[in-house]
């Protein structure tokens, strides 16, 4: 049984503990401790060597309790927040809402499921239910960019299959899909002249720039498939017909083809549209994570939804437009869907979370355990 004061206390306690992206010494120091008292060996990798963070990836690994033959499972959860989140004040209201103050976010993202798997391993302690290895992997710098997880070795992942904490929603429901995203830089590159005395002697970049724009298919392109100018740069004094100018966009989908795809036909659009003009250019796209899609006939997605029917949650299944670190951990060969956690307004000073679902969240944390060990036993 979920000890609900412990519990809300020790999410009052990591929220107030500053972790904004880039400078997370102080929680990661606060976590390692923790983990070590339950009984976890922890190892930090050297991932912010890479990375440029304040610390690097926590994997704690809990010994099994038994001898039965129960799966390797892990459960990741991300220890940075958004800004602002320096000096958070959490509040709780009558009606059981967790709040900030209200000048910061609150932290819910993610600090609601690390708060969670803490109670998780309280529980499986005081009431000795059986489990096989369980891991936590605790990553730095997921707001940004998924940072840590994408450098994280993969040797250091010891499980069958697992989840992340931290997806919107109702906490039972599941993301059992995202998309793989694609980051894209288009530079042009034209001809400077004078804007007053001889403008048809240069190539405006800028107006390259928008003649491309204008060709390329953005937005919702179809069911599973975006894509989004970010950012447009360029130019300076009026006078001068602008030489150079970039853009920075990104594709997503959830079928990998279709970002194939839709970076062709940006590539396209731009460079006919420098031939167009005389200019030249340079475009580059790289892939920032793979995508996943389960159903709910893959074996990790049925145990969290026996989890979540058992506890009377509602187990529905959907498809997100955003990435998490379970995009990585996919990508590392480990089955892993996306919990709910409850949260709302995430990443604004409006952030909230209920009780209950926090609650909510450490009883389905347990409960996935215990499902677990029922498995080749």
């Amino acid at each position: 049984m979920v000890n609900q004061s412990r519990l809300v206390e020790q999410f009052l306690e990591l929220v107030q503990i500053d972790s904004e992206t880039k400078n997370e010494r102080l929680i990661a120091d606060h976590l390692t401790e923790k983990l070590l008292a339950l009984g976890f060996t922890v190892v930090e990798d050297e991932s912010a060597a890479k990375t440029g963070h304040g610390a690097g990836n926590l994997i704690a690994t809990l010994a099994p309790n038994t001898d039965q033959p129960i799966p390797k499972i892990f459960f990741t959860t991300h220890m940075d927040t958004v800004k602002p989140g320096i000096g958070i004040q959490p509040v709780i209201d009558e009606q059981g809402w967790i709040t900030s103050a209200g000048d910061t976010i609150l932290g819910a993202d993610d600090k609601a499921g690390v708060a969670a798997l803490f109670e998780l391993v309280h529980v499986l302690k005081e009431q000795q239910i059986p489990h096989g290895q369980i891991q936590f992997v605790i990553t730095a710098g997921e707001e940004s960019g998924l940072m840590g997880a994408r450098a994280m070795e993969r040797s250091l992942l010891d499980a069958e299959f697992g989840y992340a904490i931290d997806s919107n929603g109702a906490v039972g429901t599941i993301a059992v899909a995202a998309p793989t995203q694609a980051r894209i830089i288009m530079e042009i590159f034209g001809k400077s002249a004078h804007a007053g005395v001889n403008p048809e002697d240069g190539i405006s970049a800028i107006q390259v720039a928008g003649k491309a724009i204008s060709r390329m298919k953005l937005g919702r392109i179809d069911h599973e498939t975006t894509a989004n100018i970010g950012s447009f740069e360029g130019g300076g004094a009026t006078n001068v017909v602008c030489d150079y100018a970039k853009l920075q966009a990104e594709a997503r989908s959830l079928v990998h083809e279709k970002v194939e795809v839709q970076i062709a036909a940006m590539k396209e659009s731009l460079e006919a549209t420098c031939a167009d003009f005389g200019a030249t250019c340079k475009f580059q796209s790289i892939i920032v994570y793979p995508g996943f899609k389960f159903t709910e006939e893959d074996a990790v997605v049925q145990l969290a939804q026996r989890a979540s029917a058992n506890l009377g949650l509602p187990n529905d299944i959907f498809h997100t437009g955003g990435g998490s670190d379970a995009n990585i951990f996919n990508g590392m060969g480990v089955p892993t869907a996306n919990l709910a956690v409850g949260y709302e307004n995430i990443h604004t000073t409006s952030e909230r979370i209920h009780r209950d679902e926090l609650i909510n969240a450490a009883r389905l944390v347990i409960e996935i355990v215990r499902e677990t060990g029922k498995l080749n036993s």
